[in-house]
């Protein structure tokens, strides 16, 4: 048994510790940066605000400028990027504050790569998990999607020209991973003009945990001259690890078995190594078409968990050890090996004065993950004796504990055919058709060490659950916008989307029929092996499914429908407009990974929004906000239910209302401001009791006394009218500075950037939340400075400068009112020291 467990040696002090930076004297340096400026200073005639940049943008599938399109989008361009070392989404999801973000729970291996992704408050609480609700965010590489079901690709962010984040439903433009809003990240392209390449080298040490580093380069060659050229872009990092697995064991009541982890304790055990790259090619075929093909591909080996355990020492989780701040106590191997490429191209020409573009991408990723789920035994154990269930086949009672070995296998093929008319035409247009397929192929085995054969499904030893499905996605859409000019002041813009969707299961999940004969079930809901004879008889008849003993579930729902979009945009002059929006976005249904489930059905998100886009002091400062309210109807609420599975259900209405703003301002020639902040109020608008009624809808009436459809007197809803939804605080913000002067023969900077999140609940019921808690706000600070001469920069940074402990997601193993006792709070990475080289060439 013990040796099973081993997922690797790493034996002995492979990192090498960073203890506590002298804080004050880094902030010393960093702010020091005024005083030499005193020495360097330029003439006074030189000491004029400067302009800020404009910046283009492809949020509407066309070329405008940011301060001209009526949306509320927040754009990171390339030089804030690399001013505030961005390299994940973690980093430029704190500056965006209509973004937040949450890790997979529930046995699924919480490492890096499997971020789920909100806007706005649209948020029910565990979207993502396996077969899960497609995301309610669209993800996009340029023009390609790069969202999968579990999750987005996380993209190193090297080389890159911007991120665009488009707040609110973009139902029209994008489709159904865009219900509540789209973040794009533009990668720089390939340029025939000239030959150019770049590259860096970072170490950073983490305090408390290990030594990392970062390698990345790129390299721009022209082919032809002026007609064709690659970009070529590598790299590869080591994240260090802070949190500990220490050592220590544990007592099963029921058995009185004892545990250790022996051989899996270590120090800074949540690592990460990743290599990857990115290749694109541009050949002008003529001076009107152009066709762009781009492969990336990433390779990520992570260990451990992201998260930590409050209850490491504690009794009270069968513990006995010293406990850890920045530690979980586990048993069985926990990693993820991930691997994934995305092939595309983009074909951009004229039809007369018509620019045509067609969009081609085919995204695989490949999971191997393995997880400890032992809380789940644990608890189970003590509070109902779970453990006298389990033995081998001797008889004797073993260690319930279990552990997960999953594989995860996504596809997704797209294509889009657009065309759009010309930009100063009084009347514009935009319009195209849409075909994407998706599919996740799931393997996940729930194992027991020494689990007798009649508990173990047939043809997996040690297998107390096997789920072995396939679940296919498909969509077709066909879409169009049209903006008029009704007057020189006056644009009127509308759109639709109209869609087909397609949510597809099958497969095998469950026991084997020598631990629950599913005899108490109507043979309709029958699952696992039990299943197999309801539905085939004999095990003679059963046919193989992918290895499994049969095919349990095999469904499929189709839906069509459509949503719209209206604005008005009034421009007050060249730098000011103010504009109107009324848009729907959409999330399709679908089957549930217990098939004996119902269906969920699609939810509608309709945006109520007004806003402004302002340029002021001759362009040194830009002021753009948006108010809003968004109606959230039947929305889909994901959570752990039975044996640990995702359940979907429908839960009634919700409404969130908020006002977002964005300031940039260039105060002097070189000292400039930016700084963005949002304000939700999110909560339901009905009770939530948690089932549904005949018709299909959820219930919304449920007192205290009220009997479910299975005969459970309830006290109450689950989550009352008025609840505020989780994931998302009330108020976040993010504020930084940069001051810039001559230093010696360069240019030398400091940099300060600050980034607020409030409380957030982890989950909408109100039992769960009792047990979970709610996540505390916090306050971040970055610090940077640097030099820059020629080609060459020398940044040293220091992240979460003050050590924070900021809570930014927490699950449970299994449902909260069992591994609730136990819950897991990921954590911001502690204040990190860092110093990176970099040159262009």
């Amino acid at each position: 048994m013990q040796a099973s467990r081993r997922c690797r040696q790493r034996k002995g002090d492979t990192h090498r510790s960073f203890r506590r930076i002298p804080l004050a004297a880094a902030v010393a340096l960093a702010f020091a940066a005024p005083a030499w400026a005193q020495e360097a200073a330029p003439p006074q005639k030189d000491r004029e605000a400067r302009t800020l940049d404009t910046v283009t943008v492809t949020a509407q599938k066309r070329e405008e400028n940011l301060q001209k399109v009526p949306i509320s989008l927040q754009v990171l361009g390339n030089q804030q990027l690399e001013q505030q070392n961005v390299a994940s989404f973690a980093d430029y999801a704190k500056m965006i504050p209509s973004l937040s973000y949450g890790t997979a729970g529930g046995g699924v291996f919480s490492g890096p790569g499997f971020v789920q992704v909100y806007m706005r408050g649209v948020a029910s609480g565990g979207d993502g998990n396996h077969s899960g609700s497609q995301p309610s965010v669209g993800m996009y590489l340029d023009e390609q999607p790069i969202t999968t079901i579990q999750g987005a690709l996380d993209i190193h962010m090297y080389d890159i020209d911007r991120v665009e984040a488009l707040a609110g439903p973009q139902g029209t433009l994008y489709g159904a991973s865009s219900q509540s809003g789209t973040v794009r990240i533009i990668t720089r392209k390939p340029d025939p003009s000239g030959f150019s390449a770049g590259a860096a080298m970072e170490v950073n040490a983490i305090d408390g945990g290990g030594i990392g580093h970062v390698l990345e380069g790129f390299v721009n060659l022209p082919i032809k001259e002026n007609t064709a050229a690659v970009r070529l872009v590598g790299w590869q990092k080591h994240d260090a690890g802070y949190v500990d697995n220490l050592y220590g064991t544990r007592t099963y009541p029921t058995s009185g078995i004892v545990d250790d982890n022996a051989d899996l304790a270590e120090k800074n055990y949540n690592t990460a190594d990743t290599v990857g790259m990115r290749a694109a090619l541009r050949f002008d075929i003529n001076d009107r078409w152009t066709i762009t093909p781009h492969v990336i591909a990433q390779k990520q080996k992570a260990y451990g968990s992201a998260g930590i355990d409050p209850l490491v020492g504690s009794a009270d989780a069968g513990y006995d050890a010293s406990s850890g701040e920045m530690a979980v106590k586990h048993f069985y191997p926990e990693f993820s090996d991930d691997r994934w490429y995305q092939a595309a191209m983009t074909v951009e020409g004229k039809i007369g004065n018509f620019d045509l573009t067609y969009v081609f991408s085919h995204l695989k990723r490949d999971v191997d993950s393995a997880s400890d789920y032992s809380d789940y035994g644990y608890w189970y154990d003590a509070l109902a004796g779970y453990g006298a269930y389990f033995y081998d086949d001797n008889g004797d009672l073993i260690n319930p504990a279990q552990h997960i070995d999953a594989k995860d296998g996504y596809k997704r093929t797209s294509h889009e055919l657009r065309i759009a008319s010309p930009q100063d035409n009084r009347v514009r247009m935009v319009a195209g058709v849409f075909w994407q397929q998706q599919s996740h192929d799931i393997e996940q085995r729930y194992r027991v060490d020494g689990l007798a054969s009649d508990l173990s499904v047939s043809g997996w030893p040690e297998t107390i659950w096997l789920t072995q499905q396939d679940r296919r996605d498909r969509d077709q859409a066909v879409f169009g916008q049209v903006s008029f000019d009704a007057t020189d002041k006056l644009e009127l813009t509308a759109g639709g989307r109209w869609f087909r969707a397609e949510n597809g299961l099958k497969g095998y999940f469950g026991f084997a029929n020598g631990y629950s004969s599913g005899s108490s079930l109507d043979p309709a809901d029958r699952y696992g092996e039990a299943g197999c004879l309801a539905q085939y008889g004999a095990p003679s008849n059963w046919e193989p499914y992918d290895g499994a003993p049969c095919k349990v579930v095999d469904k499929q729902v189709k839906e069509n429908d459509a949503t719209y979009r209206l604005n008005a945009t009034w421009k007050i002059d060249d730098k000011k407009l103010v504009y109107a929006t009324w848009s729907q976005g959409y999330r399709p249904g679908g089957i549930n990974r217990r098939g004996t489930l119902p269906p969920y059905v699609s939810d509608f998100l309709t945006n109520y929004e007004a806003g402004w886009k302002t340029s002021w002091a001759d362009g040194t400062l830009i002021f753009n906000g948006a108010v809003f309210r968004e109606n959230w109807k039947d929305f889909q609420f994901s959570y752990l239910g039975q044996n640990g599975l995702t359940e979907i259900r429908n839960a009634n209405q919700a409404r969130i209302d908020g006002m977002e703003l964005d300031l940039s301002w260039a105060a002097t020639y070189n000292l400039q401001f930016t700084g963005s902040f949002a304000w939700y109020d999110a909560k339901l608008t009905e009770n939530y009791c948690g089932w549904l009624k005949p018709d299909g809808k959820p219930e919304t009436v449920c007192p205290s006394g009220t009997e479910d459809p299975n005969g459970n007197v309830v006290d109450g809803p689950q989550a009352a009218a008025g609840t505020s939804l989780p994931v998302t605080p009330r108020f976040k913000g993010a504020l930084s500075a940069r001051y810039s002067f001559e230093m010696g023969s360069g240019e030398a900077y400091w940099q300060a950037s600050l980034s607020h999140a409030g409380k957030r609940r982890v989950d909408m019921r109100t039992a769960e939340t009792a047990l979970l808690g709610q996540l505390d706000g916090y306050t971040l600070v970055d610090l940077s400075a640097g030099w820059r001469r020629d080609s060459w920069s020398v940044d040293l940074f220091l992240k979460n400068a003050f050590d924070e402990r900021a809570q930014m997601s927490r699950f449970a193993q299994c449902a909260a009112l069992t591994c609730g006792n136990e819950p897991y709070t990921v954590i911001a990475q502690p204040r990190t020291f860092g110093v990176r080289v970099s040159r262009e060439f």
